[in-house]
């Protein structure tokens, strides 16, 4: 699956992060496919993490901000994507192909409860957001959800070209 930007005429917000999170969450799956399992499951880098480990980070984190916490939905294992300590784990079951999966069903989830909501609607209470402080709003969670995506994709791109020499989006 190619990469796509929104188009540079797009002028409407929600399209526009919706439209650079489909393009964020392609450029990721791009990163990781065409590893093998054991290029996947290795880490390159000093801080430990493994591509399989963002990988399954990137599907915990958007369903975590956006059904959990905007939604306020009971989801099982929030943070599912974390050992005890906190830090990222995936387990034997966890492959780039079920990993990629959820990641584009937590994409289509985005989709459908951005698509019925505002920008400027608010967190429901309960689920990720509780207490007397409000949640953020939609614009907030959908904007810090792409700063997310880019930010990894950015390390994917040194891990990956760490693991087999590959560059480029």
């Amino acid at each position: 699956m190619a990469a796509h930007k929104p188009d540079r005429h797009l002028a409407d917000p929600k399209e526009l992060l919706l439209g650079f999170l489909d393009y964020y969450r392609s450029v990721i799956i791009g990163k990781v496919e065409g590893l093998t399992d054991d290029q996947v499951r290795t880490s390159q880098l000093p801080s430990g993490w493994t591509p399989l480990e963002l990988l399954k980070h990137l599907a915990y984190m958007e369903r975590r901000w956006l059904r959990w916490g905007f939604r306020a939905e009971p989801v099982p294992d929030p943070r599912g994507d974390e050992d005890q300590s906190g830090r990222w784990h995936a387990g034997r079951e966890d492959t780039v192909a079920t990993l990629t999966a959820a990641l584009r069903a937590a994409g289509e989830q985005t989709r459908a409860i951005a698509t019925g909501a505002g920008l400027s609607d608010v967190s429901a209470p309960g689920g990720r957001f509780t207490g007397d402080t409000p949640g953020p709003t939609l614009a907030w969670i959908l904007t810090y959800v792409l700063q997310e995506y880019a930010r990894h994709a950015g390390h994917l791109d040194v891990a990956r070209e760490l693991a087999d020499g590959t560059t480029g989006e």
